[in-house]
């Protein structure tokens, strides 16, 4: 039986997850503010964090491009227990990272864009 959209997307999430200890739980969500999937713990409000995460890469897109720094390529906030990395999948959606504050950036940063990549192709 083939999986559906769905499930290859949470799939891939999860090995984002798995292969990068440093990522605590993601999703990836509409630019319209909808949840596609997720891994992200029981605590956490989906619907808060898709509606969160498309006014930020919203909000992230018109500041580069009003401030002349081109296409938009990541947004993240960095609180006092770790960061909220957000990257665009496509056109049509965004993929959001809770991340531990000891994480190595360079790293996330690169495994979040191959999983972007991979997402792209799903979305």
């Amino acid at each position: 039986m083939a999986k559906s959209r769905t499930q290859l997307i949470v799939d891939r999430l999860r090995d984002l997850q798995s292969g990068t200890p440093d990522i605590e739980a993601s999703a990836v969500v509409s630019v319209d503010g909808l949840i596609m999937a997720s891994e992200l713990p029981t605590d956490v409000e989906e619907d808060r964090v898709s509606a969160m995460s498309a006014a930020m890469i919203s909000l992230g897109e018109r500041i580069a491009g009003e401030l002349g720094r081109g296409a938009l390529d990541q947004v993240y906030v960095r609180g006092g227990s770790g960061f909220v990395i957000l990257m665009a999948v496509g056109e049509e959606a965004v993929l959001t990272a809770l991340v531990r504050e000891s994480a190595k950036l360079g790293l996330v940063f690169l495994d979040m864009k191959r999983a972007a990549d991979d997402l792209g192709k799903l979305v």
